[in-house]
């Protein structure tokens, strides 16, 4: 007698049901992707620290709070959204969703919740300006960027515009207003983004098109990409430096800012006679892993001996 595999679902589902407490809590966890979170927490400390009015230490709280919660939710219901094109890439098919160790509604569920209760806790906490910011980001990366991703390649600079909310609402959250030196905090982390996510695209290029992901590497090649990489480079360099012409920071930040940002554009520029792609793309990739805190460390500096 010959019996048939038991359907896909029924096993996800006995597996689910044999695990325990602690490993449902940690597929939760990564559906917020905590490695992202901290950048975004690390930049809207970065704003609340560089702001000229002084933050009580609850509303610096809350802010860093309601933000962390507001990435959260983005990511969570991202990852909803993408469950099945996941199951297509290497990198990501282990997901929780993917991998179906979590059901679909509950983490729909836990990433609509979350993202409400950032809302009530921004609001609670801080200002309806910083508020209005951490909802845009949160409905646009999920609603604009998310889709775009599978229709053209400027869906990476839509997302960079909800990814670079973070440290302008650490800035509105002490201040309460719009200005110009917010303005350069969003425009450095949107530009950053840029690179950072093009080294990605290349050494990934397998696997977004696998997935019908349409990056600029799947779309106009690695050496159209590699151009790209190196203008948004070149302009994180002024643009970040910009804080110092402003008024807001001193000598300090600005030496870290043009030698940090003078090192990434170096990066990018080798890409053009790189012998392999893919290395040079891990090794742009790291260099901006390693750049923002670093900045924010010369941020940070600045301003406790200003």
């Amino acid at each position: 007698m010959s019996h048939s595999a038991p359907p896909l679902d029924r096993v996800a589902g006995e597996a689910r049901n044999a695990r325990g407490p602690i490993d449902v809590v940690r597929d939760y966890v990564t559906l917020t992707k905590p490695s992202i979170n901290r950048m975004c927490l690390l930049m809207t400390a970065g704003g609340l620290a560089l702001a000229p009015d002084a933050v009580d230490g609850w509303r610096f709280v809350w802010a860093l709070i309601g933000t962390a919660l507001a990435v959260a939710s983005a990511n969570a219901l991202n990852m909803w959204w993408e469950r099945d094109s996941d199951r297509l890439m290497k990198r990501t098919q282990d997901r929780p969703l993917a991998a179906k160790r979590i059901s679909d509604n509950g983490a729909l569920a836990f990433g609509v919740a979350i993202g409400a209760l950032s809302v009530v806790v921004l609001a609670l906490g801080t200002n309806p300006l910083t508020t209005a910011l951490g909802v845009f980001a949160l409905i646009s990366y999920v609603l604009v960027y998310t889709p775009l991703k599978y229709r053209s390649p400027l869906a990476l600079v839509v997302g960079a515009i909800p990814g670079a909310v973070p440290p302008l609402m650490g800035w509105t959250a002490a201040t309460g207003t719009l200005d110009p030196a917010g303005a350069v905090l969003f425009a450095t982390l949107l530009v950053w983004q840029m690179p950072h996510f093009i080294a990605i695209a290349m050494f990934r290029k397998r696997d977004y098109a696998e997935a019908g992901i349409r990056v600029v590497t799947v779309v106009r090649g690695n050496r159209v990409a590699k151009w790209q990489a190196i203008a948004w480079a070149a302009a994180l360099l002024p643009i970040s430096v910009l804080l110092t012409p402003l008024g807001v920071t001193g000598w300090i930040y600005a030496t870290t800012a043009a030698v940090a940002g003078a090192v990434f554009l170096g990066m990018a520029i080798r890409g053009l006679t790189a012998p392999s792609d893919n290395r040079w793309a891990r090794r742009l990739f790291v260099t901006s892993l390693i750049y923002l805190p670093v900045l924010v460390a010369g941020l940070i500096t600045d301003v406790a001996l200003s």
